[in-house]
């Protein structure tokens, strides 16, 4: 993924899955911090301790999203020829739900696949994750049919 489309990335996941400096559940009751790092998954590094700082927060979500970007190019590997939009939400959805989770979305990833993006949104919101994620998936499948994200984040 290009500099800037990270940069695009990192802004739409602070917006949709939140920044904290301490610890909170998250919806599947998960202990959670930074932007949405989860904890049972991947613990803090030894002698970090709460509240966390900016620097310790962007180190965990750089930790995230190389971790999902691993995943997403050795189950995925036609992800990183999509356009930029359609990237940022294929690794968003991997970011907020895991691999193995994304992976179900048999017929949804066929459809990104082959191109057929208009049946790739539908089946994002035809989905759990969509009625879990609400607004977050409606945006993400209208990125995905139009290639356009509505909303788009400032990058600073």
């Amino acid at each position: 993924m290009d500099p800037d489309n990270l940069s695009l990335l990192d802004a739409e996941l602070r917006r949709d899955e939140g920044v904290s400096a301490t610890v909170y559940t998250d919806t599947q009751g998960n202990p959670t911090c930074g932007v949405g790092h989860n904890l049972n998954a991947s613990p803090l590094p030894s002698g970090w301790s709460f509240p966390l700082t900016d620097a310790q927060i962007n180190s965990l979500l750089n930790y995230d999203l190389s971790t999902t970007f691993a995943a997403l190019n050795l189950h995925l590997p036609w992800w990183s020829s999509m356009d930029a939009v359609r990237q940022r939400v294929i690794a968003n959805m991997c970011f907020n739900m895991g691999i193995g989770k994304l992976l179900g979305f048999h017929n949804t990833l066929g459809a990104m696949q082959a191109g057929n993006y208009a049946a790739a949104a539908s089946g994002m919101l035809a989905s759990l994750w969509a009625k879990q994620v609400g607004a977050r998936a409606t945006r993400l499948a209208q990125a995905m049919r139009t290639d356009v994200m509505p909303d788009e984040p400032a990058i600073a």
